[in-house]
């Protein structure tokens, strides 16, 4: 177990430092190895390479084409104009309650959370320049709106942090529906008075919006900015494919990049430059990611994993504090919410619906304790937020406090509640 730990303290505390993940996950993984007593070569080779690999193998084409399809955003001026009519709508001083409110509307949606990055990043963008609102606190927002309360909490949403625990528990999306609104708003209204308390001692010292990368379009052309409500469009059509017509994330990407690219006709000298930008963006993101699942790959074989397992199991006499903690620490170790889980419950799983039927605790809690608990598990080490960091061109060291408090203090928080719930017969 010692082994396990030097691994992820050498992993985030280098990453948090600003080394690259890509070099950084199969060192710690080498480490774990060695101290493990596993031989270094094969696991790297085999174990670690594998699952990089088939991570990118099932993601790869959604990385692609969210990217490019930001691009695609951005560059045409799609994203400055839907961004203009939100500030609209709901303020120019409020951009961070903007990307928070449409991040949690596709996650809540069904939208996967890499597609929602990449979909909702350049309108973010554009929203945090006309509020003036520094780049750093894109980060947490994100994770606030997307890796937190949509994904985990709320009754009905249809992420695959919801689902799993269906099978274990035989239950349905919205189980546990009083302790699941509760724990949504201590996490999505604490999450955002943090970041409008930041934004204001932020702004206070001067901190304001920068912007960093190089693009191809300018973004002080004001009579290019394309009509909002064609804007919106690719973006419709996504989500509608996705959601109502059940289509494959790829084909609706597909179909959101070709109605950019006809509805910007005039502006195809910009598609060259953008589809190359996305895709070179697409494979630093993907690499970034999938260098922590490999790592995950490499503690998952480890023997002292099968230690933890049982330990967490006996942690406590309260099932729903065993349960809790089994899957928040997996998903920590992993670096994924559903990875965490779907080990913690693959193995305990059928032990906690037995301790659910001997003590009395509706199955339903178990289910909604098991997805709230899998997502307050955000560290440096996490595949969605070395996405977000791929994406953003931010690092740990300027992000990762905020994201700190809004993905994994207060959802924490919130997971106590809820085990306090749940104990009193709250459902």
């Amino acid at each position: 177990m010692l082994s396990i730990l030097i691994g992820l303290i050498l992993l985030m505390a280098l990453a948090y430092l600003g080394w690259s993940i890509i070099w950084v996950a199969p060192l710690a993984a080498g480490v774990v190895a060695l101290l493990s007593g596993l031989d270094v070569y094969s696991t790297y080779t085999d174990t670690y390479m594998n699952g990089l690999v088939n991570f990118v193998q099932k993601w790869f084409p959604i990385f692609l084409l969210g990217a490019v399809f930001g691009k695609l955003m951005e560059e045409t001026g799609a994203a400055r104009a839907v961004a203009k009519k939100v500030t609209q709508l709901i303020g120019g001083k409020r951009a961070i309650l903007g990307v928070l409110i449409a991040s949690a509307l596709l996650t809540y949606g069904g939208v996967s959370l890499f597609v929602v990055v990449f979909a909702v990043y350049p309108i973010a963008l554009e929203l945090f320049r006309e509020a003036n609102v520094t780049r750093r606190l894109l980060v947490p927002t994100f994770a606030l709106g997307a890796f937190t309360f949509t994904m985990t909490s709320m009754p009905g949403t249809p992420q695959i942090q919801n689902l799993i625990p269906i099978a274990y528990y035989n239950t349905t999306p919205t189980a546990g529906p009083i302790i699941g609104i509760v724990t949504t708003l201590i996490m999505a209204v604490g999450g955002y008075a943090w970041l409008a308390y930041r934004e204001k001692k932020l702004s206070a010292k001067g901190e304001g919006f920068s912007m960093r990368e190089k693009t191809g379009a300018s973004k002080d052309d004001e009579s290019s900015t394309p009509n909002w409500l064609l804007s919106l469009v690719p973006l419709i059509v996504v989500v509608i494919l996705l959601n109502v017509v059940k289509l494959e994330p790829i084909y609706a990407l597909m179909l959101g990049i070709v109605s950019i690219m006809l509805i910007n006709v005039k502006d195809y000298k910009k598609f060259i430059f953008s589809i190359n930008e996305g895709a070179k963006g697409s494979v630093m993101a993907i690499l970034n990611t999938s260098a922590a699942v490999g790592f995950g790959a490499v503690i998952a074989i480890v023997p002292a994993f099968d230690n933890i397992t049982e330990w967490l199991l006996n942690v406590s006499d309260n099932p729903l504090v065993a349960q809790s903690l089994a899957i928040q620490v997996m998903a920590m170790i992993t670096g994924s919410a559903s990875g965490g889980m779907g080990i913690a419950l693959s193995t305990l799983g059928d032990t906690f619906y037995n301790l659910s039927q001997t003590t009395g605790i509706n199955p339903e809690v178990f289910h909604r304790m098991a997805s709230v608990a899998a997502g307050a598990s955000i560290l440096p080490n996490n595949g969605a937020l070395l996405t977000l960091l791929a994406v953003t061109g931010l690092t740990h060291k300027e992000t990762y406090k905020d994201v700190f408090v809004v993905a994994l203090v207060i959802p924490t928080i919130a997971v106590i509640v809820g085990i306090i719930m749940g104990g009193i017969g709250l459902v």
